[in-house]
């Protein structure tokens, strides 16, 4: 099933339903029944254990799906491979100007992790928002990483709900599993748009945010600063399912930017026929009846028909 989109699937387990309930009804002498325009609230659903490694081979039987706290049916479920279109986003605000390669050589260990179906792109952000190429999301690793090394900029301030807004409005209309991955060492200081609209437009969008923050220390030509991640990040991570990393060395930077591709690579895809559209916000639950068991997903959906879609929605 690699590189097939979500409405694919979405489309394949309609039919194999479909068949199912036929060949029911033939061996009950009954005339089947379809079922058409059927909705799909889709997640992707991360699972680690105790110790934080990941944990992939769990079952359809091993989870529950809450709308609303209301147990649901899963009708949609897969453990493979699955490809990703990811918005890389680094902050390269004065801050960092100590640390801007150990960054660089971190972000290019998530991309020669990146997979030949996966699509991406990397840029920076400061007093400006820069993201390259300034085309269609590409593969081709070496280019992203020769972008990686030459291209990025310094600045100030530090625009951060700004650049993850516009990854954002790169990815919208892509299909299949969008991504951004955004990291920073401080407060935004800068954009025009606030916290609230990214999360909004995210969920709205369906799109994972991960999020990498650093602690650090560093002089401004005057006396020493010491800087700490936004902490409107953590919670837009957790609300669309994404997670979150805080750190306190750059020596942690290398292995937090791997272990963001291999979750990526390690996700679940499941999803419900919510029983009523109602056009209004839905919580989400989703839970392992495995004890010691921690899952993330995306916490929320508009229960409206525009907002769903039916099964040709990516």
């Amino acid at each position: 099933m690699r590189g097939t989109t979500l409405a694919s699937v979405v489309c394949l387990v309609a039919m194999a339903a479909s068949a199912g309930l036929a060949g029911q009804a033939a061996a009950d002498g009954q005339q089947p029944v379809f079922r058409s325009g059927a909705r799909t609230v889709a997640l992707y659903v991360t699972v680690t254990d105790e110790a934080k490694r990941l944990v992939p081979n769990l079952t359809r039987d091993d989870f529950e799906i809450y709308d609303n706290k209301k147990l649901v049916d899963i009708t949609l479920f897969d453990n493979e491979i699955r490809p990703i279109t990811v918005s890389v986003m680094l902050d390269t605000s004065a801050s960092m100007t100590l640390a801007l390669d150990l960054l660089k050589a971190a972000a290019e260990q998530f991309v020669i992790r990146l997979l030949p179906d996966d699509r991406a792109k990397v840029g920076a952000f400061n007093d400006k928002i820069q993201l390259l190429p300034g085309g269609p999301f590409i593969g081709d690793r070496d280019e992203l990483i020769a972008i990686l090394k030459n291209e990025l900029q310094f600045g100030n301030p530090t625009r951060l709900w700004d650049a993850v807004g516009y990854s954002l409005e790169e990815l919208q209309g892509i299909d299949g599993r969008r991504v951004v991955l955004v990291f920073t060492d401080g407060d935004d200081t800068g954009s025009q748009t606030g916290r609230g609209n990214v999360l909004k437009q995210a969920q709205q969008q369906e799109t994972m945010v991960y999020a990498i923050g650093l602690q650090s220390d560093y002089f401004n030509g005057q006396y020493r600063v010491r800087t700490k991640p936004d902490r409107g990040l953590k919670g837009l991570a957790e609300e669309t399912g994404g997670g979150y990393f805080e750190l306190k060395k750059t020596s942690e930077l290398s292995s937090t930017f791997t272990r963001v591709a291999q979750e990526l690579h390690s996700q679940y895809l499941m999803g419900f026929s919510p029983e009523v559209l109602d056009g209004k916000e839905h919580k989400i639950e989703v839970r392992v009846k495995q004890p010691g068991m921690n899952v993330r997903a995306r916490r929320s959906y508009i229960a409206s028909a525009e907002a769903i879609g039916g099964p040709g929605r990516p």
